[in-house]
């Protein structure tokens, strides 16, 4: 069984969507990140699967597995490695033989990488230092992706795959909190992403989650 640490508004709201594409069961656990105190209590699964105590985190139960346990994860990049490996490959993450691996994790890391940090910048109001910052400038990150998407349906080959997943979704945040105007080819592409039926299902369970605990 897949156990997902997860709290409202945050990244962790992207772990539905993930795990519906993949098709798998899971649980939830709610993880207070509000309350700051150091003293705070946390499942010890959850602090085992993430040492900073951010969401969010996974645990997968390996039973079947030659070794038994459990895989520990954190990160949502990461996580989509992981599940897109472990329950999809070839279908949401090219194998790691297929040529096409090199450009997967290339804008599957996209996200964490470039475009949230990128959003930083915009947001504070940071002076764009293209030479020192590695993700260039927020102005270069969303011209890289524009230009990448010229004459594709998605990123990485010819179907959607967690990188479309990942970066979608960043695009669409930014466009939420007015950080970006998206292009027309930008947003046609957000939407097109948005209207997987693993997309829509996850977006009703997370919302019905979030107002389970009054998210």
């Amino acid at each position: 069984m897949i156990t997902v640490y997860w709290s409202p508004k945050s990244r962790a709201v992207r772990m539905f969507w993930m795990l519906e594409e993949v098709g798998q069961p899971y649980e939830l656990q709610f993880i207070d990140i509000s309350n700051t105190d150091p003293s705070r209590v946390d499942p010890p699964g959850f602090i085992e699967a993430s040492p900073l105590r951010k969401v969010p985190a996974l645990a997968d139960s390996l039973a079947n597995s030659v070794t038994g346990g459990e895989a520990r994860i954190a990160d949502s990049a990461a996580i989509a490695l992981y599940l897109a490996d472990r329950y999809a490959p070839g279908d949401l993450a090219p194998r790691i033989d297929d040529p096409l691996r090199g450009e997967f994790l290339t804008w599957l890391f996209y996200t964490p990488s470039v475009l949230e940090p990128a959003m930083v910048e915009k947001f504070a109001k940071l002076a764009p230092n293209p030479v020192a910052y590695a993700w260039g400038s927020f102005d270069k990150a969303i011209a890289a992706l524009e230009t990448r998407l010229q004459g594709r349906e998605w990123l990485v080959g010819d179907r959607f795959t967690m990188a479309d997943l990942m970066v979608s979704g960043t695009v669409q945040n930014m466009a939420n909190f007015k950080i970006l105007q998206p292009s027309p080819a930008l947003d046609a592409y957000v939407q097109r992403c948005h209207e997987r039926p693993a997309a829509k299902r996850g977006g009703e369970k997370a919302a019905a989650a979030s107002a389970a605990i009054g998210g």
